[in-house]
């Protein structure tokens, strides 16, 4: 057990350095300091959800009672993925502090303010972190008692949409929304999110309906409230962010249909990109001020 979470312990932050080091270093690239956090981040974030979704797909093929049925590779992966989102809350404040710099609000160093105007950007995500390390990892691992591996593999594969959702703000952290790939990610970046992420949880009722012999609405009264509970809490910022990402696509919409966006959409958006001029706003925001 401990050394699963230590072999994760070293991978992900492992991978971090190795990956900012060769995007500085690589002749071919030699990216500054700034570009080669927010670069790797979003490659370590990519890679752990790849391995995420793909074991969620062995296990929930592999169980054919949902229930019962065990797989190995369930508590394993999940003790080697914990230690991510600890490193995720400091690669997440890193690429912040970036961004910061990038507007000139911060100097190099790391200062209270700036810790505590991180956590207000990214309470909710932060907060999510921090729940699937204090109570979806012990729940997962040892309240269980083995049971329900079909499910723990479905929830794996929620990841299947980070792919996407990392290149999509990459594409936007350096301007790319004009391109087709960021519109072909775009689309993948909403079908993914809500089938495995929004659709997965009535799934997941459905299923547990076909196996007991229930209609689908009546399984809520038919399982412990804490399930529902738990099921409600974990699908409640999924939805949030889904209509963020809705929000983002129709912003796009518009755009695609009625050309150059105002100046006030313009500096909205480099705001929650973190990128700017050499005088922190460009031409067309300046205008706007």
């Amino acid at each position: 057990m401990l050394e699963l979470v230590a072999a994760g312990s070293l991978f992900f932050p492992g991978l971090y350095l190795l990956s900012k080091r060769c995007l500085k270093q690589v002749p071919s690239l030699q990216w500054d300091e700034g570009d080669a956090v927010i670069i790797s981040a979003r490659l370590v974030s990519s890679i752990q959800a790849i391995m995420a979704s793909t074991a969620g797909y062995i296990i929930a093929t592999s169980c054919h009672d949902i229930i019962e049925d065990q797989h190995w590779l369930t508590s394993s992966y999940i003790l080697f993925a914990v230690p991510y989102f600890v490193y995720d809350i400091y690669a997440m404040f890193m690429c912040y502090r970036h961004k910061q710099q990038v507007k000139g609000h911060e100097g190099s160093g790391v200062s209270s303010a700036l810790l505590l105007s991180y956590l207000r950007k990214e309470f909710l995500m932060v907060l999510h972190h921090v729940v699937m390390v204090t109570v979806c990892f012990p729940v997962s691992v040892f309240w269980r008692q083995g049971k329900g591996d079909f499910f723990q593999g479905c929830m794996l594969m929620a990841e299947l949409s980070t792919p996407s959702v990392c290149l999509g703000k990459i594409l936007m952290q350096y301007k790319q929304q004009h391109t087709l790939l960021h519109k072909v990610n775009g689309v993948l970046m909403l079908l993914t999110f809500f089938c495995f992420r929004i659709l997965l949880f009535p799934y997941m009722y459905w299923v547990y309906a076909r196996h007991a012999g229930l209609r689908p609405h009546s399984v809520p009264l038919a399982i412990p409230l804490h399930y529902n509970l738990g099921a409600a809490l974990l699908m409640a910022p999924q939805v949030y962010w889904f209509s963020l990402i809705c929000r983002g696509a129709f912003r796009l919409f518009k755009r695609i249909i009625g050309g150059t966006p105002k100046p006030r959409e313009v500096k909205e958006e480099r705001e929650r990109n973190g990128h700017a001029s050499d005088k922190g706003y460009s031409p067309i925001e300046q205008r706007s001020e």
